[in-house]
């Protein structure tokens, strides 16, 4: 079958260099893309791209390997990408766009967490604490909440924050004092 005198091959060929081109052009320049579909909630750039991309990579390949009519393989080419896609949907962009999971951290998440005082704290001032996390170690402002002197490398409490410094008490572990005595 011939469409506008090219063969089917050479159409199915095209558009899947043509879809790709606009891959990665989507790669590049998708959140524009979004902004434009979030006004229509069911138009997803990506869905529609990977769509027509396995929708012309199944009919090139049906054309090559078997001898059904083109017609035929248009159908069964369709289905293959509506399966493929609903599949991708449900079970990769879904999942991704609903984590929740972040790196980043809020200032009242910190409250209650154990760090140590790497920079000591004077009385009535300001010093430096650390605070291990699963994403690496978070250095912030210190002071100590009950304005007392606090000593570099002593543990550390974290009580209170208010404008981004840390108010902390000294933190004995009860652990580190039954291996100690």
């Amino acid at each position: 079958m011939t469409i506008l005198g090219y063969p089917m091959e050479s159409l199915y060929l095209i558009t899947l260099v043509i879809v790709g081109l606009l891959t990665v052009l989507y790669i590049f320049f998708g959140d524009i893309a979004e902004g434009i579909a979030d006004s229509v909630s069911f138009l997803n750039p990506a869905l529609i791209l990977a769509f027509i991309t396995l929708f012309s990579a199944s009919g090139y390949v049906m054309e090559f390997i078997t001898s059904l009519s083109s017609i035929t393989i248009i159908i069964i080419s369709l289905v293959i990408a509506f399966i493929l896609d609903t599949l991708l949907n449900l079970f990769v962009l879904i999942p991704l766009s609903s984590a929740e999971e972040s790196l980043s951290y809020t200032e009242e998440s910190l409250k209650g967490r154990v760090g140590k005082i790497i920079i000591p704290v004077p009385i009535d001032g300001f010093g430096e604490i650390v605070i291990e996390s699963k994403i690496g170690m978070i250095s912030r402002t210190a002071a100590s909440y009950e304005n007392e002197m606090i000593k570099e490398g002593q543990q550390v409490l974290v009580i209170e924050v208010q404008n981004g410094v840390l108010y902390v008490v000294p933190y004995e572990n009860d652990l580190d004092q039954h291996h100690s005595g």
